[in-house]
């Protein structure tokens, strides 16, 4: 059974040197939907790594962005699944270094998503902005790459938002997961919000929300998949037997739980430069800016 873990109870472990027979493996997983409904998935992922890996696997659904970014830095874990702005994050601090990702839809891509209702006078992000002292906004997590980094950098360049106290539009709100924020737009809470693209077609699949409560006004360039890293220093051998157990994982279960995905791909840091601008521009690639 998965537990909620507090950052302040995160174990202490040695840096991960390669896949002994006798540690256990320790994996970190960002809060991108709720507890109930990533839990049989994380189980079942922890049956087929430990199986794979031949050696007991933990699977751990962390409270916050930060206390994933703290647990890789300091090798807490041996393997961390997160947005792309908190693995730049780590990556800046500590070296961890990104080995697998999804894919979805054919591609490790996804979207940005600016949402409004379907009767609302907008269709395009210029007809949001047209009047922005009238908009009430919603983000998602300000450690999120599409909740918030990402469309709030085009925002930050179209001159009406700047920070959480400095913007033009009537109110701004930080709802803190992507399915709050579909909830609100759809609920009329708030004129629009941001939204990962691949959460969102999810969350249609699932039921847990409804196309026809939304329009989709604006989309962002293609973003590169949310990366699985590895502590920095990690052993070469150590990543090729992590990314040969993600690669034959087929169980839908465990991929739905992860996007919708349709299968594990491997991945790199290079894929990740393109949020750097969007992330300095927020000075989200500080430890002590991460949101908890």
């Amino acid at each position: 059974m998965k537990r909620w873990l507090a950052a302040a109870a995160l174990p202490i472990s040695a840096v991960l040197a390669g896949c002994g027979e006798e540690d256990e493996f320790e994996v970190a997983v960002i809060p991108s939907q709720s507890i109930g409904e990533m839990e049989t998935g994380l189980n079942l992922l922890e049956e087929e790594l430990s199986e794979a890996l031949a050696k007991d696997v933990d699977v751990e659904h962390y409270p916050s962005y930060n206390a994933v970014v703290e647990a890789v830095n300091y090798a807490h874990v041996d393997l961390a699944y997160f947005g792309p702005v908190t693995y730049l994050a780590a990556y800046e601090e500590s070296g961890a270094e990104a080995v697998i990702t999804q894919e979805i839809d054919g591609d490790p891509y996804y979207h940005s998503y600016i949402l409004t209702q379907p009767d609302a006078p907008w269709d395009s992000l210029d007809d949001l902005l047209e009047n922005p002292e009238e908009i009430s906004f919603a983000f998602g997590s300000q450690s999120s790459t599409s909740g918030f980094a990402v469309p709030g950098f085009e925002l930050l360049e179209r001159g009406v938002y700047e920070s959480e106290s400095t913007y033009a539009f009537a109110e701004v709100r930080f709802t803190g997961s992507h399915d709050i924020t579909a909830n609100a737009v759809a609920e009329a809470d708030v004129d629009a919000g941001a939204i990962d693209s691949a959460i969102y077609n999810a969350l249609l699949d699932e039921e847990l929300i409804d196309e026809n409560d939304f329009k989709i006004i604006w989309e962002s360039e293609p973003l590169y998949q949310y990366p699985w890293a590895v502590p920095g220093g990690t052993d070469e051998t150590a990543v090729e037997e992590i990314q040969e157990a993600f690669l034959a994982i087929d169980n839908e279960e465990i991929l739905q739980i992860f996007g919708g995905a349709e299968a594990f791909t491997e991945a790199s840091h290079d894929e990740y430069e393109s949020v750097l601008e969007a992330a300095r521009a927020f000075d989200l690639l500080d430890p002590e800016e991460i949101d908890d």
